[in-house]
């Protein structure tokens, strides 16, 4: 894992995407402070980004060949209309990145102040109890 420093931003990580146990790849994954970034392509360059406090659940997967070279998928579920699972594939030492950007992902949702309640659907505040006499009252507005 490296640190480097780009402007205002540090990669925290950076990785291509493999093939068997070779970086051999037009596509660069690359973690800032509070980023996810995709590079793909070599003649048309596309460039994704998904910022980390969007991420609400990381998955891995590793198939035999994976085992075999030290490479593995980690699958993003994010919050994100263009892209809502997002997937880092067959990059090397899986589980190491999938901890790592964990943690990342609770870094920058405390800097930011976000909750999961946030991103998750459901009818929000409901009747509250005010005047405590064990009866639901609904809040005036």
């Amino acid at each position: 894992m490296a640190s480097e420093s780009t402007g205002e931003s540090k990669i925290l990580w950076k990785d291509k995407k493999h093939h068997l146990w070779f970086p051999i790849s037009f596509t660069t994954y690359y973690i800032e402070d509070d980023c996810l970034m995709c590079k793909q392509g070599f003649l048309n360059t596309t460039v994704e980004q998904i910022l980390l406090y969007r991420v609400v659940d990381i998955t891995f997967r590793q198939s035999l060949w994976g085992k075999l070279f030290g490479t593995g998928d980690i699958i993003l579920k994010t919050r994100v209309d263009s892209t809502p699972d997002f997937t880092l594939k067959n990059i090397k030492e899986p589980m190491k990145i999938r901890k790592m950007l964990s943690i990342a992902v609770e870094n920058c949702r405390n800097q930011w102040n976000v909750v999961g309640k946030e991103f998750y659907g459901g009818p929000g505040p409901g009747p509250i109890d005010i005047d405590g006499d064990g009866i639901a009252d609904f809040p005036r507005q």
